[in-house]
């Protein structure tokens, strides 16, 4: 039975897949204006290996991720360049995936950009306001927080305030209602019923959400620095615009991956970008390092655990390597043995992840099973042949959904 920590309820809940239909599952991508970095990374090998052990476990999953190509930082990073803000965004946009594909992330079944999904913004913004949610001004139309009770539930922190630069306006009633239209004559911008403009952040990942998914959905995930208050905005809105709730049934958000025991940022000069360590470490290496660590638990990362982590891995890669290379003639009445222990060490396995994802444990189990594949090539040199493919097939199934070996 698979139990997931729900950030909104605060504790472990028993997964409840739809009835007659994929499990829908979106996850916040970046926003295209600069290369990414190990913090992105931590999020997406993360819900990578959720996807691949939802799948295992059967559940038809079907895995959206957004693509933040409307923003001011992208605004800003064209200005800085004299470069078009489309050739930025899709310069990055390329980059990311290739990033992606470079850590092994495959499980996405698709990506939207949010300046494909206009039309759905517009119509959301007008819905909110004839619902009385939210409100035109002349800088542009904002949701009226106070009219959502529901606002601060998922990071209890209902009488905090926290806005980007952008959001600080003299116009707003309040200063925590936040923006789903800004007026702009400047590019990029698009007409409205408020007149040209862009849309706010929030809007975007709702308005494509309920585009693929409908009014509700089963699992949204992102870094746990979107909880509040990208994450609470989305909910108020999308619960506003439909009436229904909860908007989504399970919300998962990875810890913070900190350089030297603080947050990366360019300020400090501590901003790893995940090209850069792939180019001394393999990626199998690093997906095994991010992955020893639970999900919901900040990272301290260190290079010297990096190298720690490559030389583990390259440990059971040799143990498997000898494993595979005993002749595969002979035949031995503890053979079945060996097959056993090892699909009884995959319930163990099952165990770990079915609680929250547990990856920590699940590679120990992955370890256990290693050790005794070494402890059998050590004691003998002949294998039947069935007996060797069935070991191995239980030790890659597992492996696989880390994507490691």
């Amino acid at each position: 039975m698979l139990r997931i920590y729900d950030t909104l309820s605060g504790r472990k809940e028993t997964f409840e897949p739809p009835a007659g239909r994929p499990v829908h599952m979106f996850v916040c991508g970046p926003t295209v204006y600069d290369y990414c970095h190990l913090g992105h990374a931590r999020t997406y090998v993360a819900f990578d290996v959720i996807a691949r052990y939802l799948r295992f476990k059967g559940y038809p999953l079907f895995f959206l991720m957004n693509i933040t190509d409307i923003d001011e930082r992208v605004v800003q990073k064209a200005k800085q360049t004299g470069t078009d803000f489309t050739e930025i965004s899709r310069t990055y946009e390329k980059y990311f995936l290739e990033d992606l594909r470079s850590l092994g992330v495959n499980s996405v079944d698709a990506f939207a950009r949010a300046s494909d999904h206009i039309p759905e913004i517009i119509a959301q913004i007008r819905g909110l306001i004839k619902k009385r949610f939210a409100y035109d001004t002349t800088t542009g139309v904002y949701f009226n927080v106070k009219k959502s009770p529901r606002y601060g539930l998922l990071s209890r922190t209902r009488g905090e305030i926290s806005l980007r630069p952008l959001e600080l306006c003299s116009s707003k009633r309040r200063p925590e209602d936040f923006s789903l239209w800004r007026k702009t004559d400047e590019d990029p911008k698009w007409d409205s019923p408020w007149g040209f403009g862009r849309p706010g952040w929030h809007i975007e990942d709702t308005a494509i959400a309920m585009k693929f998914f409908g009014s509700q959905y089963d699992i949204h995930g992102g870094a746990s620095e979107l909880v509040f208050p990208h994450h609470e905005a989305e909910i108020v809105q999308a619960e506003a615009f439909t009436g229904k709730r909860p908007y989504v049934e399970y919300w998962l958000h990875t810890g913070l991956l900190n350089i030297g025991g603080r947050k990366m940022s360019k300020s400090r000069g501590n901003m790893i970008c995940n090209r850069d360590i792939l180019k001394s470490y393999d990626f199998r290496v690093l997906r095994f390092y991010l992955t020893s660590h639970h999900y919901r638990h900040k990272i301290n990362f260190g290079e010297a655990r990096l190298k720690e982590a490559g030389d583990e891995l390259r440990s059971q890669v040799e143990v498997i390597d000898r494993f595979r290379e005993l002749s595969a003639s002979a035949r031995s009445r503890t053979q079945p043995r060996l097959v056993r222990e090892l699909e009884g060490l995959k319930i163990l396995f099952m165990k770990a992840m079915d609680d929250d994802f547990d990856t920590p444990t699940a590679l120990r189990v992955i370890q256990r099973m290693i050790n005794r594949l070494r402890s059998y090539a050590k004691r003998h040199r002949e294998i039947d042949r069935l007996t060797q493919a069935r070991s191995l097939a239980v030790i890659q199934e597992l492996a696989d959904i880390f994507g490691i070996l």
